[in-house]
């Protein structure tokens, strides 16, 4: 590690830094006691990777920038995390006899001594890294994974000592130390990872821990078979859940603070053969809703959903399969119209984040409280808008076109594939035509797609055969990530929403009336303007923001 007269007296040496710099960061050193580059990087002088790539140049070693490089877990293991985080180093690959390691300081003989030692590799090369890069690899390859190994390894030793049936037996009383541990860094790894689903796995002879992250499945780890039950029971405590009770399914909430994001985790169990099988929903409290603006809408369907929104009554339905997104944007929606004028009431199961000036109701069965019983005590509220979490019976439809027909608009969700589906779902529920042509104004269709990783991204040429299939005859450049430790080596970091925005003008309303089928009123709406879900992705494509593959992932499924 460079120490600060060293880099100071090189950037000197080097031009890089001016007199008056050069006391400047001597005073805000003392004023604010960051370390140097640190300073350096807040005034605006020179970056962390420009001085490491200078004194690189200068000591006659090669800069690499870590966040082009995908290293296997397996070169990983040539150095102990003690001496990785002791001297900031990190192996990157092997070949044959030679050893190429990131070190913040090549010239450390010892360091390179002691790697030798610890990876039984006579030759080292060492390159030049960031201290940044360095570390934010050590925590990803080291600390995830490590913290689990090493408790599950100290549950082991403490097993064999006092029997592995002492996990197994009795533990409602006294859930042993270990375990609880083991379900809190489960979970504050999944939060760190920005995971949005827990998956806890129970197979004939392991557990499989797996986290949803930007949409898809990653496995992250295998429990022990004979630490599954301890820890789904230690889950099932936190949760409020009957630990007793094996054979049913349950539902429980966990409500938690990790570092400093109030977390609410519905927890569902259900039986299997190999046992119960837990699934965790992470919703962060503290986090930050989206605009309207942010959520990927093309700028026409953004001009008439804005639009739509502040009509004063009708019904506006959001649809989408389950983790597309909808919740999220009816809380844009709602955020967007929020007024001191208006009186805005939801239910909603759950109340996922809460939101100033808007009165929130859970619903809650073993009280009485449905979407159909919540939305019939909202009317006698005195609102002027109302969102009601999802629309799942005749009942609850119902009441909402009532509600929307005297007055109030109406915000709710349908699980249907496309926008037009929606008009003959609820014809499928048993709504006469006529009340949902009266009463339906606007239906938004949505999917989440995953974003390319910026730091990975590259140009690429999918298949000649897939471009044929799709019927793709522009000359489109296309964008795929490669994978890096920023993405964790998928190439997507983060998601967006595609969209089919259909707007219930007369023609559309004459079709409803006519129980016409969902192709002949998606026939209509096209022919109108409308975008569908797979052109709004391809549109996407084309600005780069996302792949084919992943289009075609979340429309063709």
């Amino acid at each position: 590690m460079l120490k600060k007269k060293d880099i100071l007296d090189f950037l000197q040496k080097r031009g890089l830094i001016t007199k008056e710099q050069l006391k400047q960061v001597e005073e805000e050193i003392v004023k604010t006691g960051l370390p140097v580059i640190k300073v350096l990087e807040k005034l605006e002088i020179i970056s962390e990777n420009d001085i490491v790539a200078h004194y690189a140049e200068a000591i006659g070693v090669a800069y690499v920038n870590l966040h082009d490089y995908v290293i296997k877990p397996e070169i990983f293991k040539l150095i102990p995390e003690k001496t990785a985080k002791k001297y900031k180093a990190i192996p990157l690959f092997r070949i044959g006899n030679s050893l190429t390691v990131a070190m913040t300081d090549p010239k450390d003989l010892a360091a390179i001594d002691e790697i030798r030692k610890d990876t039984q590799i006579s030759v080292i090369e060492p390159v030049m890294a960031t201290e940044t890069a360095i570390d934010q690899l050590i925590e990803q390859y080291y600390g995830t994974e490590s913290d689990i190994d090493q408790l599950i390894k100290g549950i082991n030793l403490e097993a064999q000592k006092d029997g592995a049936v002492a996990f197994e037996e009795d533990i409602e009383e006294n859930i042993p130390a270990p375990i609880i541990q083991l379900a809190n860094t489960i979970i504050f790894n999944a939060v760190k990872e920005r995971a949005s689903d827990i998956h806890f796995e129970p197979e004939k002879d392991f557990a499989r821990v797996r986290y949803r992250i930007d949409g898809v499945l990653h496995e992250i780890k295998t429990i022990p078979n004979y630490l599954k039950n301890a820890l789904v029971s230690r889950i099932k405590v936190l949760a409020n859940m009957d630990i007793a009770e094996k054979r049913k399914p349950q539902d429980g909430r966990i409500r938690m603070t990790m570092e400093n994001k109030n977390l609410d985790i519905r927890v569902s169990s259900f039986p299997t053969i190999y046992g119960e099988n837990l699934v965790m929903r992470l919703l962060d409290k503290s986090a930050v809703m989206l605009g309207l603006g942010e959520l990927g809408l093309q700028d026409r369907d953004l001009e008439i959903f804005n639009k739509l929104i502040q009509r004063p009554n009708g019904i506006i339905l959001v649809t989408g399969p389950t983790g597309s997104g909808k919740t999220t944007t009816l809380y844009a929606a709602l955020s967007t119209i929020n007024s001191m004028e208006l009186n805005i009431i939801t239910v909603e199961d759950p109340v996922e984040y809460e939101l100033p000036l808007i009165r929130q109701c859970q619903v809650n069965p073993k009280a009485g409280i449905t979407f159909a019983n919540g939305l019939r005590s909202i009317l006698r509220q005195d609102p002027d808008v109302i969102m009601v979490g999802e629309i799942r019976d005749r009942e609850t439809a119902e009441i909402a076109v009532q509600a929307s027909l005297t007055g109030h608009l109406v915000f709710s969700t349908l699980h249907t594939n496309d926008a037009s589906g929606a008009v003959t779902r609820l014809i499928d529920m048993g709504v006469e035509p006529f009340l949902i042509a009266s009463s339906v104004i606007g239906v938004l269709a949505q999917r989440l797609v995953r974003l390319i990783c910026p730091k990975c991204k590259e140009e690429f040429e999918p298949p000649e055969k897939l471009l044929e299939e799709l019927k793709l005859t522009k000359k489109i450049k296309f964008y795929h990530g490669k994978g890096c430790q920023e993405c964790n080596n998928t190439g997507y970091s983060k998601r967006i929403g595609i969209f089919e925005l259909l707007v219930v003008d007369e023609e559309i309303r004459r079709l409803t009336v006519a129980r016409a089928s969902q192709d002949e009123i998606k026939k209509v709406a096209v022919s109108k303007g409308m975008t569908t879900l797979f052109d709004d992705g391809m549109k996407k494509v084309e600005a780069g923001l996302t792949t084919i593959d992943e289009l075609l992932r979340a429309t063709m499924a």
